[in-house]
């Protein structure tokens, strides 16, 4: 099919890049006559160049044969891509002379999930091509616990919930993204921590990992990420609390370690600009 190997257009499958009449599909759904298949290919360019170099602000938490885990800051993207011209997680660990030896286009080398370049927190890395199997399986089957903070506009009713509704691309603009009929399906569980005047702090987990999925959740029951002006934050807000970016970090990351087959849990603490920001709205 298309050049691609039986394994790689179940991969396709199963992240959500084959669509049977809009509707993402599995590996073993069946195409009825008359149906519209639809697949997304891979990107056929010859890749981005990594560029080894040391980012300020990365911090390695955890390192082994298998993987990397990465503290990322705000301002890094996970890896290099067109259009980006800041620094990358990917670009920071071949600079300090990390080997990581995983298929894949050089650029996303080790590359088994992605946290937005405005967000900030935890993410794992495979060294090894075994790793990146298991890895990418485990984020398939979710079962690696994902757990984010956010502070967002408002008070959420009911306080602790769960939301299920499809995201893909925004129609009026691809660089967003939105809830659509023909979307990927995803699930956000959040629950409060803390309500403060005009705010409240959420433990979230991802059931699913979506582009901006917890901004487009949050923004599709009218409570944005404060800081997220692309998705319904006030920027006035932003603005009182000194944030350039939405309030949203990846506090949490417990997963089955790919080598030694036991659970294996990490966890960061929020970051400066976030911890005032939100002293700023508990002293208000």
């Amino acid at each position: 099919m298309l050049g691609l190997s039986r394994s790689r257009v179940a991969e396709l499958a199963a992240d959500g890049q084959v669509r049977l009449d809009g509707v993402p599909v599995s590996k073993s759904d069946r195409v009825h006559a008359g149906a519209m298949l639809e697949v997304e290919l891979p990107d056929a360019n010859p890749g981005v160049p990594v560029t080894p170099q040391m980012v300020a602000g990365v911090r390695i938490v955890h390192d082994d044969a298998d993987i990397v885990v990465v503290d990322k800051p705000v301002g890094v993207a996970a890896h290099p891509s067109l259009g980006w011209h800041g620094p990358s997680v990917t670009e920071h660990l071949a600079g300090a002379g990390f080997r990581i030896s995983t298929s894949g286009a050089p650029e996303r080398q080790g590359v088994v999930q992605r946290l937005d370049v405005g967000t900030s927190g935890l993410m794992v890395l495979a060294k090894s091509e075994q790793a990146y199997t298991v890895l990418k399986q485990a984020f398939r089957d979710r079962t690696v616990d994902k757990t984010y903070h956010a502070v967002v506009q408002g008070h959420p009713d009911p306080f602790d919930g769960t939301i299920e509704a499809p995201i893909g691309r925004h129609p009026g603009a691809d660089w967003k993204m939105a809830i659509t009929a023909g979307g990927r399906h995803s699930v956000t569980h959040y629950k409060t921590l803390e309500a403060m005047v005009g705010a409240t702090l959420l433990e979230i987990h991802l059931e699913t990992g979506r582009t901006h999925q917890i901004r487009v959740h949050m923004a599709a029951i009218k409570h944005p990420c404060v800081g997220d002006p692309t998705y319904g934050g006030d920027p006035r807000l932003a603005a009182r609390l000194g944030l350039q970016r939405q309030w949203l970090h990846a506090v949490r990351l417990g997963f089955t370690h790919p080598g030694t087959g036991e659970y294996a849990e990490f966890s960061s603490a929020y970051p400066d600009d976030l911890a005032e920001a939100l002293h700023l709205l508990r002293a208000s």
